[in-house]
């Protein structure tokens, strides 16, 4: 007999990153320049904190240095309201662009800056871009020694810029202390087809969204693990000029809408934080 997907509690993740720090930006905004931009992500935080705490739902926060060490009044609301504050990163490199010493330097720069504006363990890491692949699996070694206990950086599907199709659908040992909990897919017809957040979540009707978590949940009896960006949130952020179609596409895509549909997500489920679902309910 099938689970019933409100006996479930999934985890909702958020990578708190600026609308100008997405990776595809990367070759139309110079990091030299993230300074002086506009920034809108306290405000578009401070939302979602709004709505978690409408709904009762808890979240952890895959936090950028960068942002920590800029905005610690906000990471230490993250904490003081609930949540989990986790780590994406200092600089939001991706792992395929970066050699094993200088991705173990960024992400112990991370884990100290998030930790000393939070005044709390950080325990959780997600790569920009779910950037960890076949081709850098030498990344688990590294977050291991940096003092992770867990990872969420695999999205097990096939995309143009990030994917591990081959890889295990739910959480497993990715290294002796070391769990990675990977985003969640439903597999039907011998692929692996996302349902668990990003531009996807804005691209796709609502009700397969919904659909995809409740199979996941009756039908392989497992939590879900859902991610989205404070970016999304904000359909009037400055628009960058001089896009590709396809990344123009991608990220300004039913902006207007994602408000509304975040709100339905969180009626339809239960959500908490990643070291609460997965770690054994250790907040």
């Amino acid at each position: 007999m099938p689970a019933r997907a409100e006996d479930f509690v999934n985890a909702l993740t958020i990578d708190v990153e600026d609308y100008f720090q997405v990776s595809a930006f990367a070759p139309y905004i110079p990091r030299s320049e993230w300074g002086s931009l506009p920034g809108r992500v306290e405000r578009n935080v401070e939302r979602i904190l709004e709505l978690l705490c409408e709904t009762g739902a808890r979240a952890t926060f895959f936090t950028l240095g960068w942002i920590a060490e800029r905005y610690p009044r906000l990471v230490r609301a993250i904490v003081e309201e609930g949540h989990e504050i986790a780590s994406h990163g200092y600089g939001h490199h991706r792992v395929t662009e970066q050699t094993p010493e200088a991705f173990l330097a960024d992400i112990r720069l991370a884990k100290i800056v998030i930790e000393d504006a939070a005044g709390v363990e950080v325990k959780g890491y997600r790569a920009p871009s779910f950037s960890i692949c076949e081709r850098n699996l030498w990344a688990f070694d590294c977050i291991a020694e940096a003092g992770y206990r867990y990872s969420s950086s695999v999205y097990p599907i096939r995309h143009d810029h990030y994917g591990m199709p081959d890889a295990p659908r739910f959480p497993y040992e990715a290294r002796v202390g070391l769990l990675e909990v990977p985003i969640t897919t439903v597999r039907l017809f011998s692929a692996n087809l996302p349902g668990g957040g990003g531009g996807y979540f804005r691209l796709m009707p609502y009700e397969l969204s919904r659909w995809m978590i409740r199979r996941v949940n009756r039908e392989d009896r497992r939590s879900a693990v859902f991610y989205f960006h404070p970016w999304e949130l904000d359909p009037e952020q400055p628009r960058v000029r001089g896009l590709g179609v396809k990344t123009r596409f991608r990220h300004y895509l039913n902006l207007r809408r994602m408000e509304t549909r975040l709100r339905w997500l969180l009626r339809d489920f239960n959500w908490d934080r990643v070291d609460n679902v997965f770690l054994g309910g250790e907040a």
